[in-house]
């Protein structure tokens, strides 16, 4: 009867073991590395949440106010530097442009004539100085009124040709004025939002009370991240560092940013109990 109690004992022993080792949970999935020798690196993280901006962003305007004309560009759309954007309702200004380009032709037909005179006029007086120095067949008045006629002339064609001068600068401030009705673009960019439309009035902002621009322009070839820094860490921050920066948009791309300018500011309070001020 003993040695039959002992093998139901250890029966029941070997049952209960084999019971436990099939409930036991199955063993954890590690991950394995393998250690090197190295740099050791030191690593500074904010507490808040950074801002995200573009390198450049552009609030564009017409130099005058006026009703939108055309809208060259939509929300979203890719432009290149100097493009038009926007043109403002110009027509009478186009049309001194083309006013003073007719002066200029015309002063540079007067020029012509008045020129062709006074060579003519030099030559005759040539003539007579000839003629009065071989056989005196002309008086001295003559040739005296030749010489003077040629040089009134000649000065004549000079006013001419500054005449053409005066129109083509008229011509520059005519298209001086109508480059101020057009928005370009002052860099390659992105059109983020248009606020005008065809026909609406548009004006300059005045200074000193902003008002909603029509073309926000981004040039979002490269971004920066503004993120506050804790007091106790701000020390050990240089330019040129590697910056990692975590976008939800983005997660795989971390470590992609380098720190190009530490803030010369710092958060202070005016009192033990009052808010956090920048200072």
């Amino acid at each position: 009867m003993t040695g039959k109690k002992l093998l139901i004992a250890a029966a029941l022993l070997l049952a209960g073991i084999a019971f436990i080792y099939a409930r036991r949970p199955p063993p954890l999935e590690v991950d394995t590395y393998t250690l090197a020798a190295g740099e050791v690196r030191a690593s500074v993280s904010n507490t808040r949440v950074g801002t995200v901006k573009a390198c450049r962003r552009a609030y564009l305007a017409p130099a005058t106010g006026g009703q939108v004309a055309a809208l060259h560009v939509k929300e979203g759309d890719k432009v290149g530097q100097g493009q038009v954007l926007l043109e403002v309702w110009n027509q009478d200004l186009k049309a001194q442009v083309a006013l003073q380009k007719a002066q200029i032709q015309t002063s540079r037909a007067s020029a012509e004539q008045t020129c062709q005179l006074a060579g003519g006029a030099e030559r005759e007086a040539a003539r007579m100085s000839k003629l009065q120095q071989r056989n005196n067949v002309v008086s001295e008045e003559q040739v005296d009124k030749s010489l003077t006629g040629g040089k009134s002339q000649r000065a004549a064609c000079r006013a001419a040709l500054r005449t053409i001068g005066v129109a083509e600068a008229q011509l520059a401030v005519a298209e001086a004025a109508v480059q101020r009705t057009l928005v370009r673009a002052p860099f390659d960019g992105t059109v983020a939002e248009v606020n005008a439309e065809l026909g609406e009035f548009v004006t300059p902002s005045p200074p000193g009370i902003p008002t909603l621009p029509p073309i926000d322009l981004l040039d979002l070839s490269c971004l920066t991240v503004s993120a506050p820094i804790d007091e106790v860490d701000v020390a050990r921050i240089r330019t040129g560092m590697p910056a990692c920066v975590s976008l939800d948009a983005f997660p795989d791309k971390r470590c992609s940013g380098v720190v190009t300018r530490v803030a010369p500011m710092c958060w202070k309070r005016r009192s033990r109990r009052g808010p956090w001020k920048w200072k």
